[in-house]
């Protein structure tokens, strides 16, 4: 196995559109882009520095729904089902975490993923892991494994972070390999516990549920092919000369894809376009990506079985790999525990809240990183953040010009009492801007 297949690299990506979408979208007008760019133009970041952490990107897609008692009570059903016992320790060296990952992930049992702990050990470093390295491990495995630049994902159009599988994933060496190793991260996340950091378009979640795709899945990726099938639904196709068939240009040639046995020769009619519609939902949302999302799926239902998972619809499942990137600031505060002199009413804690409101949403996620090692917020919101540990503020005495000092084991941070609010904001920006690793006094 090549471990370092998915070095950074300048992958390029190719186009894949078939012949079909410009034939039926001459009849149409330029689609209007939906939804808008998080960060208008701009992909992300390639960082130089190898001490770099991409910022905490909130996908652009509507507020999570309200918890009802139907996902709570499957949502405690599924984290019922393994008992953790003995543990699975990682030895993970900061500078090689994907291809230690994988050594480590890939070489453990089926069972032993499903009834040990996960407990991580970053090499060369002092820390107990009571929860914090192995919540940071997985928050920065994936913002790694799933970060479109490697070539295994891409982003599902330009108006949204959320990712699919890339149709030319299958040019990097031992792909498959790859996938099932995805497919194991996802679900070893969810039977410990613990929230990655990806956001899959619609139609991902439904795969893994083995749901049908719909036109709705369509409309979230790619909003001119969306309407091209709306016009085909509400006109005569006849006129258009269509079969069940379509030319998809890859890099090396354009070939002739039927969408059903003798698809070539079976004109679309009124009578069969429906078919042909669904058909064609398929095929744009498995386009080139059929071994792969078969290996990634295969492989995570080694570790959780569909019947596990059928109970959630695909935006609950979305909450249960994920979590949520919104920030309530109420229940953050609500949930938040002050020791060392501080209380909530202590002028320092004041600044801090007011520094904290200040915050863009992306601030507010890299301070949550800082201290906890992740920046998604689970299901239940900040009482439940730390997996015991709420989050805590402690007077750090001494010099009011140092940082502040994270201790994401105990999702806790050392606050010095500084002199002014914008002292105080000075060096919490600073600190979490500049500061990657967490530190045990």
């Amino acid at each position: 196995m090549h471990y370092f297949a998915l070095e950074l690299i300048d992958f390029h990506y190719f186009s894949l559109k078939s012949a079909w979408d410009a034939e039926i979208q001459q009849y149409l007008p330029d689609a209007q882009p939906c939804g808008e760019n998080i960060r208008s133009g701009e992909g992300p970041a390639r960082s130089t520095s190898t001490h770099a952490t991409p910022a905490p990107v909130t996908p652009s897609k509507a507020v999570p729904p309200q918890i009802n008692n139907h996902f709570a009570i499957a949502l405690q059903k599924l984290q019922s089902r393994w008992e953790l016992q003995s543990e699975i320790c990682l030895g993970i060296r900061r500078e090689y975490i994907l291809a230690d990952a994988f050594s480590c992930i890939m070489r453990e049992s089926v069972t032993n993923l499903q009834t040990r702990r996960c407990k991580v050990t970053w090499v060369d470093e002092a820390s107990i892991d009571v929860g914090g390295p192995s919540r940071e491990f997985f928050f920065k495995l994936s913002r790694l494994l799933f970060n479109p630049h490697y070539g295994l994902f891409q982003y599902s159009n330009s108006n949204t972070y959320t990712i699919e599988i890339s149709p030319f994933a299958s040019q990097i060496e031992d792909s498959l390999q790859w996938f099932k190793f995805a497919g194991r991260v996802i679900g070893f996340a969810i039977i410990q516990g613990y929230l990655l950091d990806v956001f899959f378009a619609p139609h991902v979640y439904k795969a893994l549920l083995n749901r049908p795709f719909s036109m709705n899945d369509i409309e979230a990726i790619d909003v001119s092919f969306y309407n091209s099938l709306v016009y085909l639904q509400e006109n005569d196709p006849e006129d258009l000369q269509l079969t069940f068939s379509v030319e998809e240009e890859t890099p090396e040639k354009v070939v002739e894809m039927e969408l059903k046995k003798g698809g070539s020769k079976i004109p679309v009619t009124k009578k069969n376009k429906k078919e042909y519609v669904e058909l064609m939902v398929n095929w744009r949302l498995s386009r080139g990506v059929q071994k792969q999302m078969e290996a990634l799926i295969a492989s995570l239902r080694e570790l959780i079985p569909l019947k596990y998972l059928s109970p959630f619809d695909a935006r609950e499942l979305e909450w249960v790999i994920a979590g949520t990137p919104e920030i309530n600031l109420d229940d953050w505060k609500a949930n938040t525990v002050y020791c060392g002199g501080y209380s909530a009413q202590h002028k320092v804690i004041t600044w801090f809240w007011k520094a904290v409101e200040y915050y863009s949403n992306e601030q507010q996620l890299r301070l949550l990183q800082f201290v906890t090692g992740t920046s998604s917020i689970p299901f239940g919101g900040f009482k439940v953040l730390g997996g015991g540990h709420c989050f805590t503020i402690q007077m750090l005495r001494g010099n009011p010009d140092m940082l502040p000092i994270a201790h994401t084991c105990f999702c806790r941070l050392d606050l010095p009492c500084y002199n002014s609010p914008e002292d105080l904001r000075a060096k919490l920006t600073l600190a979490i801007e500049e500061c990657e690793d967490f530190a045990l006094n």
